[in-house]
């Protein structure tokens, strides 16, 4: 599967495909030694790779994990056991065998995003045109709290903030860009745009008031948001329409954006502005960057990573090495060690600065 690696304290935890199963693992992260594994639902399997894709959320002691065909559960990190869950088809999303078009992305392809927490809640791009496109739940006990909109779903996963004075959820869905209130799910503001295929796949990038996204349809864009009576008003900033990034989400450092371009290369924006600042070819198809201070963690879709200088001056690379085989996973990086995963192995690469 494509989920990634995620990690709290020390303990690691991803999601596999194991006897036909999704499935939930925890690690002890400095060993590697399993604690417990947890099957959560079906088996999904396309021409592309069988296996999970939404990579799992902890907060706590709990860890959220969303398979394929929307099974969503909340389990202890304890020992894996199941506190609470539900199935998307609950609330009336459905899925097609027609995977070249049709509906939206999720409908044909199965889920790739993650939900967001916020407070005491959490957030579910559910898909639903029944009027829960977008759904809350008390995060400890499953209560639904609220659901919102008609929109179909996308790959993307949600983020959660405070923009424009008003505490929201925003999502990136096969109708574009919005945001709801956390507390009642009311729309406070949207930007509509369609792309190919009713696809969409970066996750929004929050910028103190202003959000960032990427369609490999419509370009780069940045929208700001203003506090407007009861709602919150919505301006596109800029657009740069050559900056179509497919696959991969941008990191932002400072006031730059740092990623996977449209044309297998790496690039730097500026993000105030729009402006390309460096491009650097030699990325393939995928690659995955984690920012840490100053530096860039690049996982190739090779299995290569490469560490960068997060520098808008000039593209400056600072080591490489062979991680492991191709990958479309996103690694995790915690307490100095770098995890990695193609689609037959986990492994933990401590980083280290050489002695020269």
């Amino acid at each position: 599967g494509y989920s990634g690696v995620v990690v709290s304290g020390q303990k690691l935890v991803y999601l596999d495909d194991s006897s036909g199963q999704e499935t939930a693992h925890c690690l002890d992260a400095g060993t590697g030694r399993e604690l417990w594994s947890q099957p959560f639902a079906e088996q999904y399997a396309d021409e592309f790779e069988p296996g999970p894709r939404c990579t799992p959320l902890i907060d706590g002691q709990r860890i959220y994990v969303q398979s394929c065909f929307g099974e969503f559960a909340c389990l202890s990190l304890n020992d894996g056991k199941k506190q609470w869950g539900f199935h998307f088809r609950d609330y009336g999303m459905f899925w097609v065998k027609d995977r070249s078009g049709g509906p939206g992305a999720a409908n044909r392809r199965g889920n790739s995003g993650s939900a967001a927490i916020a407070g005491d809640s959490i957030f579910i791009q559910i898909g639903s045109t029944n009027g829960a496109s977008i759904a809350a739940f008390d995060k400890m006990s499953g209560k639904l709290l609220w659901k919102s909109q008609d929109d179909l779903t996308s790959y993307a996963s949600l983020m959660t903030g405070t923009l424009g004075g008003r505490a929201q959820a925003i999502a990136v869905t096969c109708e574009g860009l919005l945001g709801l209130d956390t507390t009642t799910g009311e729309a406070l503001w949207r930007t509509p745009f369609k792309t190919g295929a009713n696809r969409n796949v970066l996750t929004p990038i929050l910028d103190g008031n202003s959000v960032l996204f990427a369609s490999y349809t419509t370009g780069l864009r940045r929208v700001t948001l203003e506090a407007d009576g009861s709602h919150v008003r919505a301006t596109q900033a800029w657009l740069n329409p050559a900056l179509k990034i497919n696959l991969s989400t941008p990191v932002l450092v400072g006031r730059h954006l740092y990623g996977h371009g449209p044309d297998k290369d790496f690039v730097c924006v500026d993000a105030s502005t729009g402006t390309v600042q460096w491009r650097q070819s030699g990325f393939n198809q995928y690659a995955s960057t984690v920012a840490s201070g100053s530096r860039l963690l690049v996982l190739n879709d090779t299995g290569e990573v490469i560490l960068l200088e997060a520098s808008p001056a000039r593209y400056t690379e600072l080591g490489r090495f062979q991680a492991c085989g191709k990958t479309f996973s996103h690694p995790a990086y915690a307490h100095g060690v770098l995890y990695t995963r193609d689609s037959r192995e986990l492994a933990a690469w401590p980083l280290q600065t050489s002695a020269r």
